[in-house]
């Protein structure tokens, strides 16, 4: 029998947080493995590695998000024991494969999801991102002038004041000028005007956020 994943630890939340604390523990999960914050002197293995965890992050947060698949894996992960789970000294590769073959056997797993048997649609983990990213980011945008997407670097600090007051500066400095091309963009979600910049500059908006949500530019 395959190991099966161990959601709560992967978001490094206990079973018993709350819906709140799940969306926020998987903001602060997100953000310290997404890929496009890895630096351009990233190894192959090193990217392997964080995307295969940023996948597993996004499945634990698709599971437990939702009452109702939340119920259920709470059944399951009750009913088994312990070492039939992942723990904390899984490799990501060993997550991610314990995650892909649960949802190969999602509905053996969930009595009560849609569709009669077989393998369940394995979230993606950009567009699980893109909803909570959205929420993350759209604040910063909304206080960001629109002639600021071209000033550039010189609002940077400014910027900074609204991702993390005084402290944020740092962050600013790399973000401002994109958070204002960001809300130049009309008719698209800021999750979409992200996802077409360049990955450095995705890189440095990932930064400013990780600032603001965790509390370094690196962790």
């Amino acid at each position: 029998m395959s190991t099966l994943p161990q959601y709560y630890a992967i978001l490094n939340v206990s079973p018993t947080v709350t819906a709140d604390e799940i969306r926020a523990a998987y903001k602060r999960e997100s953000l310290k493995t997404h890929p496009d914050r890895l630096p351009g002197t990233a190894t192959p293995v090193d990217r392997r590695r964080a995307t295969e965890r940023f996948q597993a992050v996004a499945d634990a947060y698709y599971v437990l998000s939702d009452p109702q698949r939340r119920a259920e894996y709470d059944t399951l992960f009750k009913s088994r024991p312990s070492n039939a789970f992942t723990d904390e000294k899984s490799s990501e590769a060993e997550q991610d494969q314990a995650s892909g073959s649960f949802f190969e056997q999602f509905t053996s797993y969930f009595q009560n999801s849609t569709g009669a048997s077989g393998a369940h649609p394995r979230p993606d983990a950009n567009g699980v991102f893109g909803d909570v990213f959205e929420e993350m980011l759209a604040p910063e945008v909304a206080h960001v002038r629109p002639w600021w997407s071209w000033l550039g670097g010189g609002a940077g600090a400014t910027i900074g004041y609204i991702v993390a007051n005084v402290p944020g500066a740092v962050a600013g400095g790399f973000a401002g000028n994109r958070l204002g091309a960001v809300r130049d963009a009309k008719g698209k979600s800021v999750a979409q005007v992200f996802t077409g910049l360049q990955s450095s500059q995705r890189a440095e908006i990932l930064r400013a956020l990780a600032f603001k949500v965790l509390g370094s530019m690196s962790g």
